[in-house]
């Protein structure tokens, strides 16, 4: 009896494991980033040819760039939805049009950067798509949207992460996008790196070799060869402080 009942028990247990929610998921993936340490730890990194500032003034989190021209020093700087633009330590006016510009673009490396932390935020719609197998290995496979409200100018892109099973860590990301004549990347994750324990990953960016693809088809393009890689996204000389 006892060589039935075990086999039984053991049937009844794993039946009876509780799959994760995405809510979950993201949690592990946050906690294993060290993502809640950029509520009170200043992060600066050179991303090609600028400097990024990143940190919270009075509760509220402030985006900075930094670019040199000739003997002109710009510090562009976004503030919750606000934007200025100082040359040489001066303030400097700009059109609405082109702060909008600037901000979303300060906002958008950023945002990477600090993967997975800015999932939780308030605008953020998470869903569970199931499991997904890349290069042989199993991942939680997610769909964020956003909300229009707090979404910013972007919210109707689609984003999609891959986490994997036992880390949590998303070693893929994809999204579609529909300025400029709109399009599909595919972001592979690499060289990661723990600096004062908040983790950091640079990117091997793709994007489908044909157009007209389905965006939640792009994780098995990549597995089958059907991207090709557009360029590498590097952060230098980061210090967390």
């Amino acid at each position: 009896m006892k060589r039935i009942l075990i086999p039984l028990m053991l049937v009844f247990v794993i039946s009876c494991k509780k799959e994760l929610t995405v809510q979950q998921i993201v949690d592990n993936s946050i906690t294993d980033s060290g993502g809640k340490r950029l509520d009170d730890h200043k992060v600066t990194f050179d991303f090609r040819d600028k400097g990024y500032v990143s940190e919270n003034m009075n509760g509220q989190r402030v985006y900075k760039r930094i670019s040199d021209l000739d003997s002109t020093t710009i510090i562009d700087v976004k503030r919750g939805d606000d934007f200025e633009r100082y040359m040489n330590d001066s303030l400097v006016m700009v059109h609405d049009t082109m702060a909008v510009k600037y901000a979303n673009s300060i906002n958008s490396v950023h945002y990477f950067v600090r993967l997975p932390y800015g999932l939780n935020d308030a605008a953020v719609n998470k869903e569970l798509l199931g499991k997904e197998t890349i290069k042989n290995k199993e991942y939680y496979k997610v769909k964020v949207t956003f909300d229009q409200q707090g979404g910013g100018d972007d919210f109707e892109d689609t984003y999609l992460y891959w986490f994997d099973i036992e880390s949590f860590k998303p070693d893929y990301l994809a999204y579609d996008f529909h300025v400029n004549g709109g399009g599909q990347r595919f972001r592979k994750a690499y060289n990661e790196r723990y600096v004062n324990g908040i983790r950091f990953v640079d990117y091997e960016n793709y994007k489908p070799k044909k157009n007209g693809t389905d965006i939640l088809e792009i994780g098995q393009l990549y597995d089958k060869g059907e991207l090709e890689l557009l360029s590498k996204i590097e952060l230098k000389n980061i210090v967390v402080e």
